[in-house]
């Protein structure tokens, strides 16, 4: 069994799965289930200094993500104060408390959550080249806790490597990347409505789709800061988190599968992470955090195709690589690939769920 422990500015969490600020922390029963649900710590759900008023319907699944016109708390800030934050420390876990959104806002919540929480989180919507609002935001926490504090920043920051750096700059202690992006839209084609019902129809886009753009966000942010990530946006798997861990994340939160399968996901992600890094004879996450940047580092740009390696006893002889469209893949007995023909696009070898296919670079 690896070691799953995460040390993240400071706070020791049990493993590096947590729920993301959104539905599936609500409340404190809600966040006391994902903590029976295997999470390593928690975050709550954002509150500002009042409730949300938030549009209905705000959550559809489609086809590869999830749109939401979620926004924050639709709890009074009062009752997370007096009800919500002392029944969730009953977990017993890390206690991240989320907050939002302008920096006066920050100011009054913070001194008021502060003995609730181990460390802050402030949801930003950033979009532009003026960084003071962001910066405004992170200094008004500072100036009141003596806590971590965490900026979470959206995916529509025009240079995500300057941000980090500026906020790393500014006293950040940690990074949660990334918001959901949008706006966006999805339409139910037998009524003709918006799937959202906000007023222009308009969602925003989570899940499974927007992890490449996770992991890109997490890979270059940790190219340039020693501060710790949180990645957040599209992790469902251990698989999944194991990426975000190789990008360069200390840790991972999960909404998005959460409200899909239930808090027990937190556990499930946990558990298969152990599972993979034992399988590959690691013994803890640090062994393979950043392992991206070090890999990418020793490969060297090339032009030339190099054709897959194929292992003929693991080939199933399914198909599924055949839809090479340079049409280099034959499938009979097993897959075989035309070299004269094979481009090395690697499109084959993604698709292989048996191992058969091998783009050795």
């Amino acid at each position: 069994m690896a070691n799953l422990g995460v040390d993240f500015a400071g706070l020791k969490l049990k493993n590096p799965v947590l729920p993301a600020a959104g539905p599936p922390v609500k409340d404190a029963t809600a966040i006391l289930a994902a903590a029976r649900g295997g999470a390593g710590g928690i975050v709550t759900k954002t509150i500002s200094v009042v409730a949300a008023d938030v549009p209905k319907p705000n959550m559809a699944e489609i086809r590869g993500g999830f749109l939401n016109t979620e926004l924050w708390s639709e709890l009074p800030p009062e009752q997370w104060l007096e009800t919500e934050y002392a029944l969730a420390r009953q977990s017993g876990l890390t206690t991240i408390v989320s907050l939002g959104y302008r920096p006066e806002e920050i100011r009054e919540l913070a001194r008021k959550v502060r003995p609730f929480a181990d460390a802050l989180e402030l949801s930003t919507h950033y979009v532009g080249t003026d960084l003071s609002p962001i910066v405004k935001a992170l200094k008004a926490a500072k100036d009141e806790v003596d806590v971590p504090v965490f900026m979470k920043l959206s995916p529509h920051v025009p240079d995500i490597k300057m941000v980090a750096r500026a906020l790393e700059d500014a006293g950040a202690d940690g990074l949660v990347l990334i918001n959901s992006f949008g706006p966006v839209m999805g339409i139910n084609i037998e009524t003709g409505l918006p799937l959202m019902g906000s007023k222009e129809g308009y969602g925003w886009l989570s899940g499974t789709a927007i992890k490449p753009l996770t992991l890109r966000f997490v890979y270059d942010a940790a190219s340039v800061v020693k501060i710790p990530i949180f990645a957040v946006g599209g992790i469902s798997t251990g698989r999944d988190a194991i990426e975000m861990i190789m990008a360069g994340a200390a840790a991972v939160q999960v909404c998005t599968a959460a409200i899909l399968n239930g808090p027990t996901i937190y556990g499930k992600i946990a558990r298969e992470m152990d599972d993979w890094l034992d399988a590959h004879g690691y013994e803890s996450l640090q062994e393979i955090r950043g392992l991206a940047h070090r890999r990418a580092a020793q490969r060297s740009f090339r032009t030339h195709v190099v054709a897959p390696t194929i292992y003929e006893e693991k080939c199933t002889a399914c198909g599924l690589c055949r839809v090479c469209p340079y049409g280099a893949i034959t499938v009979e007995k097993v897959v075989a690939i035309n070299l004269d023909l094979c481009a090395g696009c690697g499109l084959c070898v993604s698709r292989c769920r048996f191992g058969a296919l091998e783009l050795k670079v």
